[in-house]
């Protein structure tokens, strides 16, 4: 279960929550411009923008679970399973490229969200695993850039671009019923409520935060796109780079996982999913921030920092001790 947003202040900021059980061997992965992409069916990219993100980098390959570009395209993949359906065999005329590929094909490729979205209207993704012990994971993708924001849903409907107008990704069910459920919470504000129950009744707010009564609190993927997407849509935040910071993971924070509050059945045995990580990428400047479940400190990298004309990966290690600021 993963929760992803966009937002924008003076600059446009783009990340999520990886909510899993373990992790996975992530690292903070940049991609510069010269670094050979091979697609399993469809051909080769010599040069590409350069890709700043998460991932695992298996057999000198980067798996990217989410990134963003130099132009300030971001994507992230979340899990979308028993939903995801990739067919075997792609449409004709189209390219076919697989869930493992999807995300340096569109950044590699892409500047925007209408570029992307041309593409994919000459794409489609196919079955094809990465390797005999690393099969087809099922995602769907929040793509986004500081005006646009769209899911990517792929199906036994086939595949479909969703206009996203909260700038909100969680899991399952299908996009579609995530935008449909939030008409059940229009009676939420910010402000005190008003009385609708009854004027003879004379009630009057008790407390701060009443009109917010009926929010979900849960960790279900469809109670965290309502909360995440009534807390971004009503954010205030002054617009400089550290107070959108601290804003967007508080937002994070909203709907992060504590170890112990959602039990995985796995055969017996207790496994419990946790928000092993939450990143923030100003794609304006190229910025990779994290932090993980065991270190909440943030950490920054810049894409700029590098040569990104190079045609190697250049990787950093997840920090995952706390750090810790001691006064005296």
């Amino acid at each position: 279960m993963c929760t992803s947003i966009a937002m924008k202040t003076d600059d446009f900021y783009f990340g999520r929550n990886m909510d899993l059980d373990c992790a996975f061997g992530e690292r903070v992965v940049i991609t510069p411009r010269g670094y050979p992409f091979s697609f399993r069916r469809a051909g080769r990219i010599e040069l590409h923008h350069a890709i700043i993100g998460m991932a695992t980098v298996r057999d000198g390959y980067p798996l990217y679970a989410e990134a963003s570009n130099e132009r300030g395209l971001c994507i992230a993949g979340l899990n979308f399973p028993e939903n995801a359906y990739y067919p075997a065999q792609g449409d004709a005329g189209k390219a076919c490229i697989s869930p493992f590929e999807l995300i340096p094909w569109v950044l590699g490729k892409c500047s925007c969200v209408e570029e992307a979205c041309a593409l994919l209207g000459k794409t489609c993704l196919v079955n094809i695993p990465f390797s005999d012990d690393l099969p087809v994971s099922p995602l769907h993708w929040h793509i986004a850039d500081r005006n646009s924001s769209v899911v990517l849903e792929s199906t036994h409907s086939g595949m479909q671009v969703y206009e996203n107008p909260v700038g909100i990704m969680t899991n399952n069910p299908p996009f579609d019923f995530h935008l449909q459920n939030l008409c059940q919470y229009m009676n939420l504000t910010p402000g005190p409520p008003d009385n609708c129950f009854n004027a003879k009744a004379n009630l009057k707010p008790f407390g701060f935060g009443l009109g917010s009564v009926g929010l979900p609190g849960d960790f279900s993927p469809a109670s965290r796109f309502v909360k995440a997407s009534y807390l971004l849509l009503n954010s205030i935040s002054e617009a400089d780079e550290h107070n959108s910071l601290s804003q967007f993971f508080h937002l994070l924070e909203s709907v992060s996982m504590v170890r112990g509050g959602v039990l995985i059945p796995d055969g017996g045995k207790e496994k419990y999913e946790i928000t092993t990580y939450s990143c923030c990428i100003n794609a304006d400047k190229g910025i990779y921030y994290y932090k993980t479940y065991t270190n909440h400190q943030i950490t920054a990298v810049s894409l700029h920092h590098e040569d990104l004309d190079g045609s190697e990966l250049i990787i950093y290690p997840i920090r995952s001790v706390q750090q810790i600021f001691h006064e005296n």
